[in-house]
């Protein structure tokens, strides 16, 4: 299981907001009943199998295209662990027991 965290900005749309955008491609997301995400101020983060994730984002950065956008930046970090199960929450868990 991988944990995935995207961004996705539109750019020369006419305006700064894009929080139409991002609600777009979290509209593609929320039909990805596989995964699991987490909207942040900056970015979302998923997790789940990594070969459905880059599917997902890559219907998710159309969105923007579909919406007017004429051009879009799209950012990926993986963390892909192997050796055990990797979680969104397994990853605050390790840092709050530590605090």
């Amino acid at each position: 299981m991988a944990i995935v965290e995207v961004t996705i900005a539109p750019l020369g749309t006419g305006s700064p907001s894009v929080s139409q955008y991002v609600a777009g491609c979290h509209k593609v997301l929320a039909q990805a009943k596989d995964l699991k995400y987490q909207l942040t101020p900056m970015s979302t983060i998923i997790e789940g199998n990594l070969e459905r994730i880059m599917e997902v984002i890559r219907q998710m950065h159309e969105t923007p295209f579909a919406a007017g956008a004429q051009r879009v930046s799209t950012s990926i970090k993986i963390d892909d662990r192997r050796d055990k199960e990797l979680t969104m929450a397994g990853k605050i868990k390790a840092v709050t027991d530590k605090l």
